[in-house]
This record gives C-alpha cells, structure tokens and sequence, in this order.
C-alpha cells in the first residue's frame, strides 16, 4: 500500500512539473500581425501588434498579445518614439490546462535605424515595460532589439524584393522583487530568429521564420510567420 502511494505521489509531482515547463523539443509556433499608420501631414501616428502564440503549433495556446501605441517622430530626428499599451493572456503548457493569467502592460519605446554598406538595413528598438501581471506586484522590464534586413538583391526593401530577416532581442529585469516572497533574476529571456521575407507591395511585406527563445528555466523553438502592414 505505501508502494502505491509513493508512486502516485511521484506520478502527480511528475505531471505538475510537466505541466509547467514546455516541451523543449517540440517545434512551437506563433502568428503575428504588425501595422503602423501615420497621420497625414503630423508627426504622429498609430503602431501594434496582434500575436497568437502556440507551444505547440495549434491547439496549445501559449500567449495572446494584443498591443497598441501612439507615436511620434521629431521632424529629421530619425527616430519614432512610441507610448503603449498591452494586454496579454498567457496559458499553461498542455492543451487540458490552459488555466489562463492575464497581463496589462504599458510601455515606451524609441525606434532608430541606419543602413551599412548600403544593403544592410539595421534598425535598434529600446523598450522600456511597466506591467501588471495578475497575482503579482507591479514589474518592469528593459529590452534591447537588432533588427537586420538584407535584400538579395538591390539595396531596398522594394516591390517583390526577396529579404534575409534577423534579429535578436534580450530581456531584462527591472524590480527584482515581485510579491509574495518571490524574486525574479537579473536575466530574464533572449530571443534569436532567422527568416526570409518577401515584399508584396511598397507597404505590405510577409516573413517566414525559426525563432530559439531562452529562458532562465527552458530553451524552446519556435515557427514565426509575421504580416508586415504600413497604412
């Protein structure tokens, strides 16, 4: 009888901890939709992101991202300044136990690119993050962005030009000390991806890509196919 009862309580701990910690060799994947709209003869303007995040492909919903911001580009400054707001729902590994939390998050971001050896097309986003995760007292985050585009050929992304994509992106915490006795690390995630893109139109582009995201506490890989919409 203990026998039984040592092996069921190592069969429930056993399943909890899968049920936290992803399945790292499994190809997960994410859908996104990015737009940005300036108003006519303003410096302002509107961006977001819409993002639906699979661990699994479909069926096993990781993350819901919805986010949008105002924003605004000095006049010859070349560089976009964005104020913002996310709402974010992330569920559990395993389809039989999405058990949902929910984020609310603000943030600023500054946007700025350049060109190197004409083709090579940098662009640098630094973020800042205050967020308000449930259960959880107030957060906030750094993050740090590359972007490289590199078109096959010519030296912009024009009508039907064929791209290389890349980027990387680190996380950092900021409080430490999140409620409830619990601290988070200095290190938080890093994100890596590899893509091609392709320019359907001057405002419309499409990338397919593999994206390796590390975590203090797992390493996972993802499929990332992303719309790229200027209004």
């Amino acid at each position: 009888m203990k026998s039984f009862i040592y092996l069921l309580l190592f069969t429930l701990i056993s399943y909890d901890l899968s049920c936290q910690n992803p399945d790292e060799g499994q190809l997960g994947a994410w859908y996104m939709y990015f737009w940005n709209a300036n108003f006519s003869n303003s410096n302002w303007g509107i961006q977001g992101d819409y993002q639906y995040r699979d661990w699994k492909g479909l069926g096993d919903r990781e993350q819901l991202l919805l986010r949008t911001g105002v924003t605004y580009t000095p006049t010859e400054s070349g560089i976009k300044f964005t104020l913002g707001y996310a709402n974010i729902s992330t569920g559990k590994y395993g389809k039989d136990i999405d058990d949902p939390s929910f984020e609310n998050r603000i943030y600023q971001e500054g946007l700025f690119g350049k060109n190197l050896w004409k083709r090579v097309l940098t662009t640098h986003r630094i973020r800042y993050e205050q967020r308000w995760v449930e259960s959880q007292d107030l957060r906030t985050r750094y993050r740090y962005n590359l972007f490289i585009n590199v078109p096959f050929e010519g030296t912009e992304l024009d009508r039907k030009t064929i791209y290389f994509a890349f980027y990387n992106e680190i996380f950092i915490n900021g409080q430490r000390n999140i409620g409830g006795n619990n601290t988070v690390q200095f290190f938080d995630r890093n994100r890596t991806y590899l893509g091609l893109g392709y320019v359907l139109k001057l405002n419309v582009r499409f990338q397919l890509g593999w994206m390796e995201q590390t975590t203090v506490n797992w390493q996972k890989r993802q499929m990332q196919i992303s719309m790229h919409h200027n209004f």
